[in-house]
């Protein structure tokens, strides 16, 4: 099978590098023991596109590797990574203003990015700083790995947690119709989405993934409730960037009755 999958590749592969968008570590590894080593790395365009890389002879998965060569890299108290060095941009054009809320006095560029770094130095990205979740009990909570873990599912498109000042985390999901459809169909249920969402068995198949996620964070960062949508978040509807990424406050005005909904 692995020689396979490395012909898809042309055979001659050494290793590919990936950044944007974490990968799951067990796929990275599937990748690396099939001989076609996926490494990840991660920047900014204000880093002149990277700032820390994992490679052949340095990795960790589910890192975003080591900061590169003449690199300062570190975690703010806030949580935040900073970053110094030869990569980094001078200014925002004629706008000083931003390039000051930007950077540091010391130098630092404050990318909004929330992380940790290991006792090797790899460094770990674990949400957005933006994103920051602070519940009703002052409880700070970052979304991404949740909704990062229920992304993994086959049957789930995308997440979308919720908990600013409320009492505990709820999330809006939505389903991969390429799976649960043919899913439904084996077992005679409804395969309008509007209709399959409301069914027993789907619900009690979602609640399962749910309970397998939650089970890898403390109490407070689990999700209590969810609600299923009959369709995905589209870039038509605002609520995807163009590089499909989520607009969290887009999807929370869009969806606030449902949000509300799941707290009655």
């Amino acid at each position: 099978m692995f020689g396979f999958v490395r012909s898809l590749f042309g055979g001659r592969l050494r290793f590919a590098i990936s950044g944007a968008a974490p990968i799951a570590p067990e796929i990275l590894r599937f990748f690396y023991a099939a001989g076609v080593p996926v490494f990840e790395g991660w920047g900014m365009t204000e880093t002149t596109s990277l700032g820390s890389i994992n490679l052949p002879d340095a990795f960790k998965f589910g890192t975003i590797g080591l900061p590169l060569p003449g690199v300062e890299m570190k975690i703010a108290e806030d949580g935040e990574i900073l970053l110094r060095g030869k990569v980094l941009f001078r200014e925002y054009w004629r706008n000083p203003e931003a390039t000051d809320e930007t950077i540091s006095d010391d130098g630092f560029l404050l990318t909004g990015d929330l992380g940790e770094v290991d006792e090797d130095g790899f460094f770990k990205i674990t949400g957005r700083k933006k994103d920051i979740i602070i519940t009703a009990g002052g409880k700070n909570l970052t979304p991404a790995n949740l909704e990062g873990d229920l992304r993994q599912s086959v049957w789930i498109s995308q997440a979308v947690m919720y908990g600013d000042r409320r009492p505990y985390p709820v999330a809006i999901i939505t389903l991969d119709p390429e799976t649960i459809i043919p899913w439904a169909e084996e077992r005679n249920l409804p395969t309008e989405m509007a209709e399959l969402i409301c069914t027993d068995e789907v619900l009690a198949l979602i609640q399962g993934e749910l309970d397998a996620v939650n089970a890898k964070y403390a109490q407070v960062e689990q999700i209590k409730r969810f609600a299923l949508l009959d369709h995905d978040f589209t870039q038509e509807t605002g609520e995807l960037t163009p590089t499909l990424k989520l607009k969290r406050n887009v999807i929370y005005d869009n969806h606030a009755d449902t949000f509300d909904e799941l707290y009655r």
